[in-house]
C-alpha cells in the first residue's frame, strides 16, 4: 500500500520547527507531547527515514527531516488555501414548497435567508408535500414548508396556523340535493381532507368531482363551475368569489422542516413566515401558503 503524508502529522512537524521543540509544539497545538512524538514517528514510517535526532538534550532535524519540512510547508499552504477558498464559496440553500406557497411565501423566505447568509444562493423546489418531506430527509432540500404533517421530526419548527376559505365561480349554486361537488388536489392532500371533513361535520356531505395535479388545474375547474374548492386564502382570487355560506374550516398548522445540519436555515424561514403572516393579518388578510 502506498504511504501517505497526513495533514495533522505534517502540522506537528512544522510546529516542532517553528516553536523550537516537542514540548512547545504540543502546547501550541493543544496536544500532549507524546501525541506530537507519535505524529513524527508516523511521518518517519511513511518516508522510511529518521526525521529528528537528539544532540544532547536538543532535538534537531536530520537532512531528510529538513527536506520534509520544506515539503510540509508547501503541502500545508496548498491545503489551507484550498480549504479557505472552498469555505468562502457562496452557500446554496434549497427551499421546498408546494404551489400554494410559491407565489407569496417563497420570496419572503428567500429574502430572509439571503439576509442571514450573505452571498448565499437560494434555489427552489416546488412539489407535493410528501415528496418534499422525503427530499428533506435525503438532504436534497434544506428547508421545506409543510402543512399539518403527522410525522413530526426534530427538524420541524412551527410557523403559523393558516385559515382556509371556500371559493367558487360567480353565480355557482350548491345543488339542492346530494353531495356538494368539490374540486381538489388528488390524494394525499391536507386541504382536500380538511374540506371534506368540514362539509361532513356540517351535515352537508361533499364529494370530489374533479381531481387535479396542479393549482392551475384546480382554479380552471372551479372557474368552469365544476365545484367549489378550499384554499389557504382570504383574498379575492381572479375569476372566483369567496363563499362564506359554506362551513368554516379549521385552520391548518404550517411547519418548516429543516434537514439535519440546517436547523438555522429553518429558524430563519419560520420566523420570516410568522412575521409576514402577522403583518398581513394586521392588514386584514392572510396570504397563500402550502398544502
Amino acid at each position: 500500500m502506498q504511504a501517505t503524508l497526513d495533514i495533522t502529522p505534517l502540522r506537528s512537524l512544522v510546529a516542532v520547527a517553528d516553536h523550537g521543540g516537542f514540548a512547545r509544539a504540543a502546547e501550541a497545538l493543544h496536544l500532549t507531547q507524546p501525541a506530537v512524538s507519535q505524529h513524527i514517528r508516523k511521518l518517519e514510517k511513511a518516508v522510511g527515514r529518521d526525521l529528528v535526532t537528539k544532540r544532547g538534550r536538543v532535538s534537531v532535524f536530520t537532512e531528510a527531516g529538513t527536506q520534509l519540512l520544506d515539503e510540509a510547508r508547501l503541502i500545508l499552504s496548498a491545503h489551507d488555501g484550498a480549504l479557505g477558498r472552498l469555505q468562502a464559496l457562496p452557500t446554496t440553500i434549497v427551499v421546498g414548497s408546494t404551489e400554494h406557497g410559491a407565489e407569496d411565501l417563497l420570496p419572503v423566505v428567500a429574502d430572509a435567508l439571503r439576509a442571514a447568509n450573505p452571498g448565499a444562493t437560494v434555489r427552489f423546489r416546488v412539489d407535493r408535500g410528501a415528496r418534499l418531506a422525503e427530499e428533506v430527509e435525503h438532504g436534497t432540500v434544506d428547508v421545506a414548508l409543510l402543512l399539518g404533517m403527522d410525522d413530526a421530526t426534530p427538524g420541524d419548527l412551527p410557523a403559523a396556523p393558516l385559515p382556509l376559505s371556500w371559493f367558487a365561480a360567480p353565480g355557482w349554486r350548491a345543488p339542492e340535493h346530494g353531495a356538494i361537488p368539490v374540486v381538489a388536489f388528488d390524494a394525499p392532500c391536507r386541504i382536500r381532507d380538511r374540506a371534506l371533513q368540514g362539509l361532513a361535520e356540517d351535515g352537508r356531505p361533499g364529494e370530489v368531482a374533479v381531481d387535479c395535479t396542479s393549482l392551475s388545474g384546480v382554479l380552471v375547474a372551479v372557474r368552469s363551475g365544476l365545484g367549489v374548492t378550499a384554499l389557504p386564502l382570504q383574498d379575492a382570487v381572479p375569476g372566483l368569489v369567496l363563499r362564506p355560506d359554506l362551513p368554516d374550516l379549521e385552520p391548518i398548522p404550517l411547519r418548516v422542516r429543516a434537514r439535519v445540519g440546517a436547523i438555522d436555515f429553518g429558524r430563519v424561514a419560520a420566523q420570516a413566515i410568522r412575521d409576514h403572516l402577522r403583518s398581513d393579518s394586521e392588514a386584514g388578510r392572510v396570504l397563500a401558503t402550502t398544502r
